[in-house]
């Protein structure tokens, strides 16, 4: 039960639709558990490569037209506001495809490259979409879905939760937050600010 609750939120709170109730920063307590995907670099990522260090995911997918992007940007705001914190080696930021099948290496290199992400720092991982979506939904408790009908574009080919996950060194999921700032809401921007420093200090206070 204690895995399905926070999941059931999420669906109601990824890309599409919002909750009208003010978010409070959640204690979790998720292990991600175990995975294997394939980085832009062409080298194979583990959770256990990422054991001991503090690090921060992200979903997207390379022509999303919609959410995406700005997830991407509060991603680079963290690779400036965060970068004493990253050149320790203490800390990464990790980027999951939910497109995997178009989003292969080459597409993943262009996208990063364009949006001067550090590879030293900042993964950008795809594999199989099967195992990705189950990893998505399972481990990380976000939405994700492949849309369909006569209407569906390519920018527009998924829906999926847009927060951003904060993963302590042992692999645990310890917080969730806003990757953009929710629009439906007068306030949302502060909201999405106040939540990106939130994240940041908890960050800090992980690598302690």
């Amino acid at each position: 039960m204690r895995h399905f609750l926070p999941y059931l939120f999420l669906l109601l709170t990824g890309c599409g639709a919002r909750t009208s109730q003010p978010i409070k920063e959640p204690d979790l307590d998720y292990p991600v558990g175990e995975f294997s995907l394939t980085e832009r670099g062409g080298k194979t990522i583990t959770d256990k490569d990422l054991r001991g260090q503090v690090w921060v995911g992200s979903f997207i997918f390379t022509r999303c037209n919609g959410p995406c992007p700005a997830v991407t940007s509060s991603m680079q705001r963290l690779q400036t506001d965060l970068a004493p914190e990253l050149q320790g080696g203490k800390l990464k930021l990790v980027t999951f495809t939910v497109d995997p099948v178009h989003d292969d290496r080459k597409q993943l290199n262009g996208y990063a490259d364009a949006r001067g992400a550090d590879p030293k720092y900042w993964l950008f991982l795809t594999g199989d979409e099967k195992t990705v979506h189950k990893l998505v939904q399972e481990q990380f408790k976000q939405a994700v879905e492949r849309n369909v009908g006569p209407d569906v574009t390519d920018g527009d080919a998924f829906g999926h939760g847009t927060r951003l996950v904060v993963v302590d060194r042992d692999g645990t999921i310890r917080a969730m937050y806003e990757g953009l700032p929710n629009e439906k809401f007068p306030d949302g921007k502060d909201r999405f600010e106040a939540g990106l420093v939130r994240l940041k200090e908890r960050v800090r206070e992980l690598l302690k």
